[in-house]
């Protein structure tokens, strides 16, 4: 059984995205979807002693309003040293900040990237190798997308991918019709993010929904024990 899930990348993600990767055999980045404003695809959050901070990458949005995730481009040439400078600023005290700082410092500081599903699919992976997640991490349009149907796409997509169980975040409950999948003999799982482990957390009360950045500097290579399906 080859179990698929198909999101849209998103930046530098909350630990949850990469417990879904994990427990899947390939995933698939859906940016062939229509870039949304004020989302997770260019932004996240951090933890500092003022309380949470988003960081953002600036893109181009202006007068493009169905533009694809894949075909948004990254507007400013200073962001990434800026971003930098938050995580050094507000995780330098954290156990582990070294060690990530080895890997993670150079996609920032040495690399350019023109658009934002390059950067998000960069970080994405460095992570999953820091984490030791070696599941097949696919574009969607390595695959004939089909043009009509928020579902009929998803079950297609997944049919091509070799897919018999697709598992989906229960957000898409909403809309998600499960008789497509049914039909194309595909099992429909819904992924659970509820009851994570609380762990040592910087800067006042404990927060789940922040990157995954802030987990990997607190707890390093222990940070597994602290996800569901992501192994030693």
């Amino acid at each position: 059984m080859k179990k698929i899930a198909i999101l849209q990348s998103n930046y530098i993600p909350w630990k949850g995205y990469f417990d879904m990767i994990s427990a899947v055999d390939e995933f698939i980045l859906y940016d062939d979807m229509q870039y949304t404003r004020r989302d997770w695809r260019n932004r996240n959050q951090i933890k500092t002693p003022q309380g949470l901070l988003w960081i953002t990458v600036p893109v181009l949005v202006k007068g493009k309003y169905h533009q694809k995730i894949r075909d948004t481009e990254i507007n400013d040439n200073d962001w990434a040293a800026n971003h930098w400078k938050a995580l050094v600023q507000n995780y330098r005290r954290a156990p582990h900040f070294e060690e990530i700082a080895l890997w993670l410092e150079p996609i920032y500081l040495t690399k350019t990237y023109t658009h934002i599903s390059q950067l998000n699919r960069n970080l994405i992976e460095a992570i999953c190798n820091y984490l030791h997640i070696t599941t097949r991490i696919t574009n969607s349009w390595d695959y004939n997308l089909l043009d009509d149907g928020k579902t009929e796409r998803l079950a297609d997509l997944c049919k091509q991918a070799g897919g018999s169980e697709y598992i989906s975040g229960p957000s898409a409950k909403d809309y998600v019709e499960e008789r497509v999948f049914t039909d194309m003999e595909i099992q429909l799982s819904w992924f659970n993010y509820n009851d994570y482990p609380v762990y040592p957390q910087l800067w006042g009360e404990f927060t789940h929904g922040v990157t995954i950045l802030d987990l990997l500097f607190n707890c390093g290579k222990d940070a597994h024990k602290y996800m569901r399906h992501v192994s030693p």
